[in-house]
């Protein structure tokens, strides 16, 4: 399909993406029209079908580009030696990460509900990576005896829900650093496992 005249796509293409996650973030992927993000863009309601094959499709790029951006910066980050290190590592990276991409980061989790079922199972199969990464650390952990766990799945599920949830409370003019979250968040991880 062809573009508009004048039209640039990798100028519009990414203004698109940008107008549509923080219209989801703030109003919710239900009631955000295609012409609320049209308007947003400065372009026709149809033209972004130039784009994108629809509203849906928006929804699960968004969600894909946010977790292979995640796993591909993990995949990267310095792990240190052992379990413990490993988990430190995975604490501070995970609240670096997300706090700065609130509104991906909200996508990501409260707007699974709206995927389509296809769609669906490609974003749980990338945050089921995701997770595996944090649950081998602390099976390794537990299998040295460096971390006193019930059930690493459930401990797995509980952390980075914990580490995810700074998203919603944590504002950079707050009273904490950024600096000084993670060395909180790190040292209730730390009691967390029973290390």
């Amino acid at each position: 399909m062809a573009r508009t005249s004048g039209s640039h796509s990798e100028i519009t293409g990414p203004r698109l993406r940008k107008a549509a996650q923080r219209l989801f973030a703030q109003q919710g992927y239900a009631a955000v029209s295609m012409r609320q993000i049209a308007a947003e863009v400065g372009v026709q309601a149809g033209a972004l079908y130039n784009y994108i094959p629809d509203k849906q499709g928006l929804l699960f790029d968004l969600m894909e580009s946010h977790l292979e951006e995640l796993l591909a910066a993990w995949s990267v980050e310095p792990r240190g030696d052992g379990p413990l290190a490993a988990l430190e590592a995975f604490t501070r990276f995970h609240i670096r990460f997300h706090l700065d991409r609130p509104d991906a980061v909200f996508i990501a989790y409260m707007e699974l509900r709206n995927l389509e079922r296809g769609n669906f199972a490609v974003i749980e199969a990338l945050r089921k990576r995701y997770e595996t990464e944090l649950e081998d650390i602390l099976k390794a952990g537990k299998a040295a005896g460096v971390f006193r766990l019930a059930d690493s799945k459930l401990a797995t599920l509980a952390v980075i829900a914990m580490l995810t949830g700074v998203t919603t409370w944590y504002r950079d003019d707050g009273r904490l650093s950024r600096a000084r979250v993670e060395e909180v968040y790190w040292d209730i991880v730390r009691q967390a496992v029973g290390a």
